[in-house]
């Protein structure tokens, strides 16, 4: 029953440490936030609007200063019971540190099950919607539903877009298509719509290209033959790292399908669904500063090693990114290297010193 409520106080202590943390770095980031996109106003978008955009994506900034929130939380939680001698006194009443480290781990599975929830079905919805809103309010209705564009290949063909509307009309729409490494086409059109399962071109422009001369042509309207629907264009031109983690391993699985190089979605999709053991190293990392060497030093000294350590943490795995592509490993190795090295120099530190 004693283990039990230290366990119990150990995960509130730091719970309690990772929310503050949270709420700051958020109210920290919506005021930087705010002050930045301040240069963004204009005619009908006004500051309130900028407040209410930057508020439809607090549930993105939250998947994002998850893991640091966990960091420093855990600094602060454990850190403030070993500056009043709770830590020694659980040591010395027979507490193992293992035993301790797992009640820290209980909380942490909580706020892992959050961000995990937040991130499939929160985040993704409202980092659109928010898009979509500011778009509108600065230029009207039908306005962009997002204004990333984006290149892809179909088989012969590349197409370049634009950008997609709310109500699905792509704009701006290039097409290229190939014999080989021959280009033999190119075409230009205003708007693509999607009407009753099939897309419809507007105002196009081609250009077809022969051996000793081009002859171009100019069409109202023309039917556009493609496998992709309005929901898969709208994945591609959204910025991939705000999608839900099935929302990328269904566009992974789409590159796939078309011979595309699909190491981009799944690098994000393995970043998400490896969250609990990010968290996981990173609280070993927590705990190995506070009973590792550091543990003598100043509480402020500790926290700023563990804001230090997180962003080394972010900035590897950033860096091994790019690497996958270049030396084709798995980019499921970009995620768990950081990962299982932080681990270790967790375990290291507080086998020396536990």
């Amino acid at each position: 029953m004693l283990m039990d409520r230290l366990d119990r106080y150990i995960a509130r202590n730091v719970l309690a440490s990772i929310v503050v943390v949270q709420v700051v770095l958020l109210g920290l980031d919506l005021i930087i936030g705010y002050i930045d996109d301040l240069d963004d106003v204009e005619g009908a978008y006004s500051s309130l609007d900028v407040l209410l955009y930057l508020g439809m994506r607090l549930p993105w900034r939250f998947y994002q200063y998850a893991p640091v929130a966990v960091l420093i939380g855990a600094l602060v939680g454990l850190g403030s019971m070993a500056s009043s001698n709770e830590l020694t006194v659980m040591r010395a009443s027979g507490r193992s540190l293992a035993r301790i480290i797992w009640g820290v781990m209980k909380p942490v599975l909580l706020v892992v099950a959050v961000v995990l929830v937040v991130a499939e079905f929160v985040s993704p919805r409202t980092e659109q919607f928010a898009e979509a809103w500011q778009l509108e309010q600065r230029m009207g209705e039908g306005a962009l539903l997002t204004s990333y564009s984006a290149w892809q290949r179909e088989g012969d063909r590349v197409y370049r877009f634009g950008a997609i509307r709310a109500d699905d009309v792509v704009l701006n729409l290039l097409r290229y298509r190939f014999d080989g490494r021959q280009l033999v086409e190119a075409s230009f059109a205003r708007r693509a719509r999607w009407q009753d399962g099939d897309w419809q071109l507007e105002d196009v422009s081609t250009t077809r290209f022969y051996p000793d001369h081009t002859q171009t042509s100019h069409q109202a309207t023309e039917p556009w033959q493609t496998a992709m629907t309005p929901s898969q264009l709208e994945r591609l031109l959204r910025d991939i790292d705000s999608q839900s983690p099935s929302e990328l391993y269904a566009y992974a699985k789409f590159l796939h399908s078309r011979g595309q190089n699909a190491e981009q979605p799944l690098l994000y999709f393995w970043q998400k669904m490896l969250l609990p053991l990010t968290m996981g190293s990173l609280v070993l990392i927590a705990a190995s500063f506070v009973f590792g060497p550091m543990r003598t030093v100043a509480a402020g000294t500790r926290i700023f090693y563990g804001v230090v350590t997180g962003l080394l943490f972010k900035y590897t795995q950033d860096l091994l990114a790019p690497a996958s592509t270049i030396f084709g490993f798995s980019p499921v190795w970009a995620v768990l290297v950081p990962i299982m090295a932080c681990a270790a120099v967790g375990l290291l530190l507080l086998r020396r010193n536990g």
